[in-house]
């Protein structure tokens, strides 16, 4: 009864969507009692995700069950909501160690547990590892532009005062920023204060030819090849009937035309 039921994915999909609303009420300021019964139940379903694993490791075989990506990333989602178990249980929290603060969060990342569940997931991601297959070069060819303009942009301005290019980092940071049109007017605005007239256009000039080039066309570009390989169908078995019938098409054709002749 007990196997039935952890095998049973609507009982695992109830239990993630249970801890999901468990993890958005706790991020409120709630009285300590509350928070105490919150991460008792919380704790209680990383448990039942535990005992889960066991339970399929022992049905499946330690191999077949690693035969599933799905699996795989139920695995390490596992994995990493343990620190937090251990944590709850042993009372580490009296110690001051900033770092269990971190192993904490990262129960909130069994939510993504959820995702398995979707219709149709598996096409999804396949779409995406296309999309991502298919514009691999130009996100490579993007990042080093955005690293040659903010470099760039560094050394033009980092006289200027301006928090935006202070250091190279930041002015990486604040070249993203105008690539996503995002501050695209306000940067240039803070730059020119104590420039000339003559600066001033050059400066204007430069951030047009950012903008058009990287926020605009660039972007653009990036997003259209990636959206366009994601949504396509993956029809190379279609197109090779396809092409098949046409050819048996052709053949009967010309027998046809070689017995009237």
């Amino acid at each position: 009864m007990i196997k039935k039921l952890f095998l049973n994915d609507r009982f695992i999909l109830g239990l993630i969507l249970l801890n999901s609303v468990i993890l958005f009420i706790g991020s409120y300021f709630l009285s300590e009692s509350d928070k105490q019964i919150l991460a008792i139940i919380d704790n209680s379903i990383t448990a039942l995700f535990i005992i889960e694993l066991i339970i399929k490791c022992n049905e499946f075989g330690i191999k077949g069950y690693f035969e599933s990506n799905w699996n795989k990333l139920d695995f390490v989602l596992i994995l990493l909501s343990i620190p937090a178990l251990i944590t709850f249980i042993f009372n580490l929290n009296i110690i001051d160690f900033s770092f269990l603060l971190v192993f904490r969060i990262m129960r909130v990342f069994k939510a993504f547990r959820f995702f398995k569940f979707i219709p149709n997931v598996g096409e999804l991601v396949a779409g995406v590892q296309r999309a991502l297959k298919a514009s691999v070069f130009v996100f490579l060819g993007f990042a080093v532009y955005i690293f040659i303009i903010g470099v760039l942009s560094f050394y033009l301005f980092q006289n200027s005062n301006s928090e935006y290019f202070e250091n190279p980092m930041v002015s990486l940071y604040s070249t993203f920023k105008i690539f996503t049109v995002e501050g695209w007017f306000e940067i240039p605005e803070q730059i020119i204060k104590n420039y000339s007239k003559a600066g001033i256009f050059f400066t204007y000039l430069y951030f047009i030819f950012v903008v058009l080039t990287g926020g605009i066309f660039g972007l653009s570009i990036v997003n259209s090849i990636f959206v366009d390989s994601m949504v396509s169908d993956n029809n190379d078995e279609l197109e090779r009937k396809i092409d098949d019938l046409d050819s048996k098409i052709t053949e009967i054709l010309t027998k046809i035309n070689t017995n009237e002749t």
